[in-house]
């Protein structure tokens, strides 16, 4: 069953860096591996508008981590691949936790 999304005129205002770095948080907060797969199911789950197909909104598209989860590995934040399991950096655990205050206060703290 999926999980409750964030509001999006939240979630929307924040960068697609950030969402994909609180979603692999989220996954490896449940003790679970954050393979490829597991991750465009977190992130669809809690962001759908900025996960999903632009023309089928209730598909993920896997393709709107493609770049960006190459992007965090190279700035530092993950490391892994989508033949694997991805894990957070420390920058990027601490990035991940800053989001995540963002979105329990339900504010932009940005």
């Amino acid at each position: 069953m999926p999980k409750k999304a964030f509001v999006s005129e939240l979630y929307k205002k924040v960068s697609i860096y950030d969402l994909i770095l609180f979603g692999v948080y989220s996954v490896n907060s449940k003790k679970e591996k954050c393979s490829y797969e597991r991750l465009v199911k977190e992130c669809f789950d809690f962001f759908p508008k900025s996960f999903s197909f632009s023309e089928m909104p209730n598909w993920p598209d896997a393709r709107k981590l493609d770049r960006s989860l190459r992007a965090l590995r190279k700035k530092k934040m993950l490391i892994g691949d989508p033949k694997n399991v991805f894990v957070l950096t420390k920058l990027g655990r601490s990035l991940a936790e800053d989001t995540g205050k963002i979105f329990r206060q339900g504010r932009l703290g940005l």
